[in-house]
């Protein structure tokens, strides 16, 4: 209790110590989700040529089919050992940051490694990205492990090895950052910043000098949108958040749809969502994996049906991909996706209203930033991220347009943040519940006061507080105060609050609906 509170009451002398650290875990996480993205590289390849062939050697299709069914038995194998593999790992690190769970990060490390080969070698749509920031994740654990002084150190620690996989892979180090606050912690803190800042860029230099400086996305884009179409960009924006509402409602109803199919064991499950793939690949392959072949598909040659086509069978293959539990994540497909829906409207764009030709892929990566904000709720993430994955800082004002348009438009539908929404499921079916122990372990949970909140302005006796908490500490700017009865909560104020081990997410689940602004 002592150590935590050390590290949250006196952040200018831990901060070179956590520099230090972070950049260990920049340094282990960036290796480790670089050779990750070459196993998948290959992986990937080797669908493409499996199928390739089959096409024109189906007498070996009986073969094949043993192949798919061995590849997807050893997959179950590996989610029945370790239920923190399934999915993305996104909603997983939340829980864990939030003490949901727990998990050996050394088994989860080499089982979500091995289980994401093997679901990309086979060609499911899933992405890298997810699996990179739980990679990353769990390397850092590792290492907070031996060296991290508190609980809450090796949390930090966690949330930058998060941030130094999402750039990694990405080779975006300011979208690892951004995500790391916006999407994890969900609020801003020097020392959070300073740390997953320290971890992304270490990590990024990495990347860079395995696969090259180069964009992600090399679109030849020739300029910006002009200011009179941007009445236009809000439409787009519309569109985006009607479809990214739809993303959500069909991802959750189709796990729910594999999950209400009691008489399939869930092992046979996802032996048929590989045959599934290899039906896929033989037929459409060019939705295999993550979509960095659909990416090469986009332009106003293909036309809008095909086009159409393209989005609806992507769209349909990642819902039964990410339902099988295999582990993969969304983070990838859904910008290709996005990037799917922006070229349909571009195409209706220039071909029935006369836009110009030149601004087809604008309308593409305009897009990819709204469906992702659309879906996950995170504007900054989505808007940095594709700056970053093109090379270009040209259409900041463009992208926050459509980002927030869609942002707007999912949050009027209900649409609640996709790794949310998994997380709360994920929840519901562990039956998660706080353990009833007298003499737990306990930590500091540390939260920002948001203007226009229950708590800005508030009287500390006034206040609702969760149960099992205690409020030990506020500090305002420089200044460190001990908390009274009558001392007024004010905008900006970091508040320190200790609380049982087990009841951590319950206390943050209380403070964030008393901090919340709406």
């Amino acid at each position: 209790m002592k150590k935590n509170y050390k590290i949250l009451t006196s952040h200018d002398s831990r901060k070179l110590t956590i520099l230090m650290q972070s950049l260990a875990v920049g340094l282990v996480a960036g290796i480790v989700v670089v050779l990750y993205r070459i196993v998948l590289t290959y992986a990937e390849q080797f669908a493409f040529w499996m199928y390739g062939f089959l096409r024109g050697h189906m007498t070996f299709l009986p073969v094949a089919i043993i192949g798919l069914s061995i590849a997807g038995y050893f997959v179950h194998f590996l989610v029945s050992k370790n239920k923190m593999i399934s999915g993305s790992g996104i909603p997983q690190l939340k829980g864990l940051l939030m003490g949901y769970f727990k998990q050996n990060w050394l088994h989860t490390l080499c089982s979500k490694f091995a289980g994401g080969a093997m679901a990309i070698a086979v060609g499911l749509s899933l992405g890298r990205e997810g699996p990179s920031i739980q990679l990353g994740a769990c390397v850092a654990e590792g290492i907070g492990n031996k060296i991290g002084k508190s609980r809450m150190e090796r949390k930090i620690l966690m949330a930058s090895g998060a941030s130094a996989g999402l750039a990694a892979a990405f080779n975006a180090p300011l979208a690892g950052v951004i995500f790391a606050l916006e999407e994890i912690f969900k609020y801003f803190s020097p020392l959070i910043l300073l740390s997953t800042m320290s971890a992304a860029v270490v990590a990024d230099f990495i990347s860079k000098n395995a696969f090259g400086i180069g964009p992600v996305f090399n679109f030849e884009i020739a300029g910006s949108v002009p200011l009179s179409n941007y009445g236009t960009l809000i439409l787009l924006g519309t569109v985006l958040g009607f479809m990214g509402a739809f993303y959500n409602y069909a991802l959750l109803k189709t796990q729910k749809l594999y999950k209400s199919i009691h008489h399939v064991s869930s092992r046979t499950k996802i032996i048929i969502t590989f045959l599934l793939a290899g039906v896929v690949g033989i037929v459409f392959p060019v939705v295999l994996g993550g979509g960095h072949h659909v990416i090469g598909e986009l332009n106003l040659a293909k036309g809008i049906s095909f086009l159409t086509l393209l989005f609806v069978v992507k769209f349909v293959f990642s819902m039964f991909s990410f339902a099988s539990g295999a582990p993969g994540g969304i983070f990838f497909p859904l910008l290709v996706l996005g990037g799917t829906i922006g070229a349909i409207f571009a195409g209706v764009a220039i071909n029935f209203f006369g836009y110009d030709e030149a601004l087809f892929f604008n309308f593409v990566i305009l897009a990819m930033a709204g469906y992702f904000t659309a879906i996950v709720r995170a504007p900054i993430t989505g808007i940095v991220l594709i700056m970053e994955m093109t090379g270009s800082f040209n259409h900041l004002l463009s992208l926050s347009i459509v980002a927030l348009t869609a942002y707007v438009v999912a949050d009027l539908l209900k649409s609640p943040p996709i790794y949310e929404a998994l997380l709360e499921k994920q929840l519901v079916e562990y039956d998660i519940q706080d353990a009833d122990e007298e003499h737990s372990k306990k930590i500091m949970v540390e939260i920002v006061v948001q203007h226009g909140s229950q708590l800005e302005d508030m009287l500390v006796k006034e206040i609702n507080w969760p149960r099992k908490c205690l409020l030990v500490s506020i500090r305002r700017g420089e200044m460190e105060i001990l908390p009274k009865g009558d001392t007024v909560l004010k905008t900006g104020d970091y508040i320190l609050v200790l609380t049982d081990i087990n009841s951590e997410w319950r206390t943050r689940e209380k403070l964030e609906k008393l901090n919340s602004t709406s």
